[in-house]
């Protein structure tokens, strides 16, 4: 029992106002408080402003399609989301790393520095994939004139331009997988009502053979190495 005996050291935790020795400790509270609101908006910037939007669309639909109900589960289409983004926003987390991150950190860089340093490669991936009509939209709702480069366009006015390209943009390559599934429905369907088995739900013998089409056809590597074009 000498264990018990033992002093541990707990941390403790204090968490108050108090006066300011110096324009410092304001600053760097404003820091700590401006890194707690990005970590709380982190899964908003991961979802909105990379390809997670497109990608976890995208698979939702070939489950939807497939009519597997919740085969892949959502953990699993969730998670491989999130390794594609990961994947597909290399280049750029790699770039506001070594160019933003660690130079802040190593105090090379002011916030506001990092911050404008960082953001540009978000910006560039959002720009490549934003439709040039909805860009013009939200400029003209917000009533700012049209930008003559890409460094005049307000990130708040690119991010919203960008998830809705996203939601088209899913929906289309959407559209290309449901044609053949729907074939496949619609022709067991005719099939079932010629032989008179008006009773038999259609589904249950158009799902097996959807799942060795898609078997066949190696639906997995095409869905993803489409998905992974789209944004080259």
């Amino acid at each position: 029992m000498g264990f018990l005996q033992t002093n541990i050291p707990f941390p403790s935790i204090d968490i108050g106002l108090g006066v300011a020795e110096g324009p410092g400790d304001v600053a760097v509270t404003l820091q700590v408080l401006l890194l707690l609101t990005i970590l709380s908006l982190a899964p908003a910037i991961v979802t909105l402003m990379t390809s997670f939007t497109r990608t976890v669309i995208v698979l939702s639909l070939i489950r939807n399609a497939l009519g597997t109900n919740q085969v892949p589960p959502n953990q699993v289409l969730i998670g491989l989301a999130l390794f594609l983004t990961a994947f597909i926003m290399a280049p750029s987390f790699g770039v506001v790393y070594t160019d933003a991150l660690v130079p802040y950190l190593a105090g090379e860089l002011a916030l506001e520095e990092a911050w404008q340093i960082g953001i540009e490669p978000l910006r560039d991936f959002m720009l490549r994939n934003t439709r040039e009509k909805d860009l013009e939209m939200f400029v003209a709702m917000r009533g700012e004139e049209r930008p003559q480069t890409p460094d005049d366009i307000n990130t708040l006015t690119l991010i919203p331009a960008f998830v809705i390209s996203e939601l088209k943009t899913a929906f289309q390559l959407g559209f290309v997988i449901f044609v053949p599934f729907l074939v496949i429905d619609m022709v067991v369907a005719s099939t079932l009502m010629g032989m008179g088995m008006m009773m038999l739900p259609p589904v249950m013998i158009s799902l097996p053979f959807k799942i060795l089409l898609f078997i066949l056809v190696d639906g997995w590597h095409l869905i993803v190495r489409s998905l992974l074009i789209s944004f080259s």
